[in-house]
């Protein structure tokens, strides 16, 4: 099953920041969460530790930056991308 990989508008901002070398780095990345956005083989993806009920995900882009992610049916819908520093503030992750 393919899944629709939608950008959210604050995560779209974000790489047209970017400059080209950054782009071509974000952009095969996100487009793997087409074939499998769940975490396990194939990637660096994980299942943040979030509310109960809700499932919010992370991807490792290199290691510079983070995707989060939600999936929604047959789409996955990246809300941001930051840097890992600020992941991990933002997240709590060590």
């Amino acid at each position: 099953m393919k899944f629709e990989v939608v950008l959210d508008i604050d995560a779209a901002a974000f790489i047209n920041t970017q400059d080209v070398k950054t782009r071509r780095i974000i952009h095969p990345r996100l487009k793997l969460l087409e074939d499998d956005p769940f975490p396990g083989k194939g990637g660096d993806k994980e299942l943040l530790n979030t509310r109960p009920g809700m499932k919010i995900y992370r991807l490792h882009i290199g290691r510079s930056f983070t995707a989060i992610y939600v999936i929604e049916e047959s789409s996955v819908l990246v809300t941001e991308l930051m840097t890992i520093g600020q992941a991990h503030k933002k997240y709590n992750m060590y």
